[in-house]
């Protein structure tokens, strides 16, 4: 991914919009680009930082990165476990079916 398409990808990311493989390179991207880790540091700033100022509540700019890069690095291990349990639950459904068919034959 390149540092174009990962800015445009930066409302997404935190409006919960990518989808899992969207959201794989975004975060690959994100692990070995600092500049766009900054670009994203920024948005997270003005984002959050102004909603909470209307609110008038503190804001740690540290903390809000970190739930939010926890949060999707928990989506990707989530959707990547999915993807395990369904190679898993049709290799047991076609073993069920290569059971059945070899009781029937005899």
């Amino acid at each position: 991914m390149d540092c174009g398409r990962f800015e445009k990808m930066i409302p997404a990311f935190l409006n919960d919009g990518l989808e899992y493989k969207e959201l794989k390179q975004f975060l690959g991207h994100l692990e070995s680009c600092p500049e766009c880790k900054e670009e994203l540091t920024i948005q997270v700033l003005i984002l959050e930082g102004m909603a909470r100022l209307e609110e008038g509540s503190a804001f740690d700019l540290q903390k809000e990165m970190a739930r939010r890069m926890e949060e999707a690095r928990r989506r990707v291990r989530f959707h990547r476990m999915l993807g395990y349990i369904n190679i898993t639950l049709i290799a047991a459904a076609l073993l069920a079916v290569l059971i059945a068919f070899f009781v029937l034959m005899m």
